[in-house]
C-alpha cells in the first residue's frame, strides 16, 4: 500500500529546538519578559506562532502578543543571516524521504512554520522537489485543526484512508485524529512517547527505518 505521507517539521524532520529557543530568548529579551525555558518551549513547537506567545506569556495583551510574535520573527531574520547557520536534518530523515519516494509514497509536510520560513529550510537542504504539498500556518488554521492534513490531500489526490501524519507532537497526532487519518509518532521529537499515543497516535517510532515497514502495515 502507498498514499500521502505527511510529515511535521520542526521535530520530526528538522532538530530545530535550539535556533527556536534562541529566538524565543531574544523576543522576550526585547520586551523586557523572563525567557521560556527549554522544556517550556518544547511544549508549545508545533502550534502557530501566536499561539506559542499567548502561551507562554499568558499575563500579555494581545498587543503585547504580536510584539512578541514580531521580535521572534525579526531574530530569526538575523539568525539565518549568520554565516554557517543551519537547522540540521534529524538523522535518517533524508534516507527515510527517499526510501518512501522509491516505494511509491508522495510525500508532503504540515507545519506551524509559515511558508518563508519554511522554504528558506527546505532551500538549505535542497528539499523542495521531494514533496507535492506544502501546508503552513499562515495557509490554514493552526494544529490541531486538520485543515492542514484535509488541504494536503486535497492538493495531492488521496483520502484519509490513503494518508498518513508523522509527527512528533500531540498536536499532530490530535491533528491525525480530527482528520481521521493514520497517525505515527516519533520518539527523537519534542513530546514524551506516551502522549503522543494517548493523543492518537498509532505507534511511536524509534528512528527513520522503521518508518517505511510501519507505513507497508
Amino acid at each position: 500500500m502507498t498514499g500521502l505521507a505527511i510529515f511535521d517539521f520542526d521535530g520530526t524532520l528538522v532538530d530545530s529546538q535550539h535556533a527556536i529557543q534562541a529566538c524565543m530568548e531574544a523576543a522576550f529579551a526585547a520586551e523586557n519578559l523572563p525567557a521560556p525555558t527549554l522544556q517550556q518551549t518544547h511544549r508549545i513547537i508545533g502550534l502557530p506562532l501566536a499561539q506559542c506567545m499567548a502561551r507562554l506569556s499568558p499575563d500579555s495583551d494581545e498587543a503585547g502578543v504580536t510584539r512578541l510574535v514580531q521580535a521572534y520573527s525579526n531574530a530569526f531574520q538575523s539568525l539565518r543571516l549568520r554565516p554557517g547557520f543551519i537547522e540540521p536534518l534529524f538523522d535518517g530523515a533524508l534516507e527515510a524521504l527517499d526510501a518512501l519516494a522509491s516505494a511509491g509514497w508522495t510525500l508532503g509536510i504540515a507545519t506551524g512554520k509559515n511558508r518563508r520560513g519554511l522554504d528558506a529550510v527546505l532551500g538549505s537542504h535542497g528539499l523542495h522537489p521531494r514533496f507535492a504539498t506544502l501546508q503552513t500556518a499562515d495557509c490554514a488554521p493552526g494544529k490541531p485543526n486538520p485543515t492542514m492534513i484535509f488541504q494536503a490531500m486535497e492538493e495531492a489526490g488521496f483520502g484519509p484512508e490513503n494518508t498518513v501524519m508523522i509527527g512528533d507532537t500531540v498536536f499532530d497526532m490530535a491533528m491525525a485524529r480530527n482528520a481521521k487519518v493514520r497517525g505515527l509518532g516519533v520518539s527523537w521529537g519534542y513530546h514524551a512517547d506516551d502522549e503522543l499515543i494517548e493523543h492518537g497516535a498509532e505507534r511511536v517510532l524509534a528512528n527513520f527505518a522503521e518508518l517505511l515497514p510501519a507505513l507497508a502495515r
